[in-house]
């Protein structure tokens, strides 16, 4: 441990309170060593830090503790720039992550949390430690394994085309997502993209269907979830030296488990009902939301892309609701005019326009399977102008043209012009007669 002490326990454990049997006795060796353990890591001690610097290699072979302080402040062109520390070494070691230096000194203190957390963390001999751009320090700790183990530690900075390529994805989701989900291809494809990449989950999800519901399940079935989505990562991580060293049972299963969940897709076929295909569209739109803004680097600029993709991609709505706004702010402004009255001339086209497309109205309804003919018949006084009529001829006979044209066509207005003028000649008095009476 650290300070350099050495604990050495040998205890005797008899008759007593304790009671007897090795079970105790291990117990109780166990306590002792574990206060002793945690005794010595409350020691005071020194951490030995080595700040890291950009570009810079640092060799080492024992385990150190290490700093990296970020003094740029992020620009905007920085959207898609990453800061890893990575860790190369000859053989495995394990890399411990944390904030700052108080932190490492916890570290080196004997904790109960800390004592298993080392079993569960990954032992690798290269590492990748991620650095957020407004971080202000990141501190690690590199523990060697094995003896003669020798690693180099270094800051990189650079353009990371990966960022871009999710952001790009995240696009060609959000904006074409309509079209995507309607798309047998894209049905096709990701059916069998997740049966592959997923296939632990999905087969304990099947399970979940036959196991009862007890609460024992739920916790297996948890328990299942999280080592499936270990695993996965695992392999991910792993994914270069599984195909050189074991490419034959990689492939088996490529083909294997894709043919399956192809059969499967092809079983079910493409999605048809709308409210299915409207709800695979929202959840593309919203995982391509997510790809862009994981992908930007810099928080602000990430809401910005993301409100100004929202807008694009509805702006028929708020374009059309300013529009709306502004007719009715200029209808507000101006003095209310009174409506244009037709002339004659207009409305006699306007009477003529609108008859005709109420008769040729009527006769497609008739033509209809909604119009009942028989009923329609029993109700009329003349069945066979009614069919005449729907067959195309002229609505109107000759005698009811001749009488429409008499009292409003252009005989009738002669014909009231003449009676108006003999009105007139009947109460003007007569001119000899008037000569008469003056001569009287």
């Amino acid at each position: 441990m650290a300070g350099g002490i050495k604990v050495a326990v040998s205890l005797t454990v008899g008759p007593g309170p304790w009671g007897s049997g090795p079970g105790r006795s291990r117990a109780v060796q166990l306590l002792l060593v574990l206060s002793c353990c945690w005794f010595c890591g409350s020691a005071g001690f020194d951490v030995n830090v080595i700040m890291l610097q950009e570009s810079q290699v640092n060799d080492m072979t024992t385990s150190t503790q290490f700093c990296y302080r970020n003094v740029l402040s992020p620009k905007w062109h920085d959207v898609w720039t990453r800061i890893q520390i990575r860790v190369n070494s000859s053989k495995l070691v394990r890399v411990t992550q944390v904030d700052n230096e108080e932190k490492l000194k916890e570290l080196e203190q004997f904790s109960i949390w800390n004592f298993f957390s080392s079993f569960l963390k990954e032992k690798l001999n290269d590492t990748y430690v991620n650095v957020g751009l407004y971080s202000t320090k990141t501190c690690l700790k590199v523990e060697i394994i094995e003896k003669d183990t020798k690693y180099s530690v270094i800051v990189i900075r650079r353009f990371d085309p990966k960022l871009l390529l999710i952001f790009l994805l995240g696009l060609i989701l959000f904006f074409c997502g309509d079209l995507l989900s309607r798309s047998q291809i894209f049905y096709y494809s990701a059916g069998v993209s997740v049966g592959i990449l997923a296939s632990l989950l999905i087969i304990i999800f099947i399970l979940s269907k036959f196991m009862p519901k007890k609460s024992t399940i739920y916790v297996i079935l948890v328990g299942g979830w999280s080592f499936s989505l270990y695993l996965i990562q695992l392999v991910f991580k792993n994914l270069q030296e599984i195909w050189r060293c074991y490419w034959q049972y990689l492939l088996s299963y490529i083909f294997t488990v894709g043919f399956m969940s192809f059969a499967v897709c092809y079983k079910y076929g493409p999605l048809e009902n709308e409210r299915n295909i409207n709800l695979l569209t929202w959840t593309l739109q919203l995982l391509g939301l997510g790809f862009m803004y994981s992908s930007i680097q810099i928080p602000h600029i990430g809401l910005g892309i993301i409100v100004i993709a929202l807008c694009t991609k509805n702006l028929e709505y708020p374009v059309q609701w300013l529009y709306i706004t502004y007719r009715k702010m200029c209808k507000a402004r101006e003095k209310p005019f009174p409506p244009r009255l037709l002339t004659e001339e207009e409305y006699r086209i306007q009477g003529e326009v609108e008859t005709r497309k109420a008769l040729e109205e009527l006769r497609a309804f008739c033509h209809s399977p909604e119009c009942s003919t028989w009923k329609t018949i029993s109700r009329i006084q003349s069945p066979k102008r009614f069919a005449d009529f729907v067959e195309g001829s002229f609505h109107l006979t000759p005698n009811e043209v001749s009488v429409h044209e008499q009292e409003y066509g252009l005989g009738s207005i002669i014909a009231l012009d003449e009676e108006a003028s003999s009105e007139e000649e009947s109460h003007s008095p007569s001119p000899t007669v008037t000569q008469n009476n003056s001569l009287t």
